[in-house]
């Protein structure tokens, strides 16, 4: 079980730089790059604090406001007025920004159609619970160490 475990985590790196080529390649000429498409997806379920976005992203807030930077000047997102906390404004997609990430989002589907194949449904929601499940557990694992 350890072998199997430790071979599904370390795979998790290159699984991840295949999916990111594919992303980066089908974001050519959309004025995308794949950090700010990935703010984008988290923005279509509503406007969210630069903080919120972080803890969404599981990545540092001033890593995450580098890429809402990018997203404003292209005019994918905008800045509202934060009801509950005057200086930490909400992002929000525009109009343009929300259309080109359902439409980016929607190419990305159909090319997980097509490579899905054979994959029984049953055996990639295992996966897929498996994978939240140590994400949960490393998370708790690591809180308090010092990178």
């Amino acid at each position: 079980m350890t072998d199997l475990l430790y071979h599904l985590t370390w795979l998790s790196r290159p699984l991840m730089q295949q999916v990111e080529t594919a992303v980066e390649s089908g974001l050519q000429g959309t004025g995308l790059t794949v950090r700010t498409r990935a703010v984008m997806e988290v923005l279509l379920q509503g406007p969210l604090t630069v903080p919120a976005l972080a803890e969404a992203l599981h990545i540092q807030r001033q890593y995450v406001q580098v890429m809402v930077n990018e997203a404003l000047a292209a005019g994918f997102v905008s800045k509202q007025a934060n009801p509950r906390h005057a200086r930490s404004h909400l992002i929000a997609l525009t109009p343009d920004g929300s259309a080109l990430i359902e439409h980016v989002m929607a190419q990305e589907h159909a090319l997980l159609s097509e490579l899905a194949g054979d994959l029984p449904a049953d055996e990639v929601a295992t996966a897929l619970r498996i994978v939240k499940t140590l994400i949960t557990r490393f998370q708790s694992h690591n809180q308090g160490l010092t990178p």
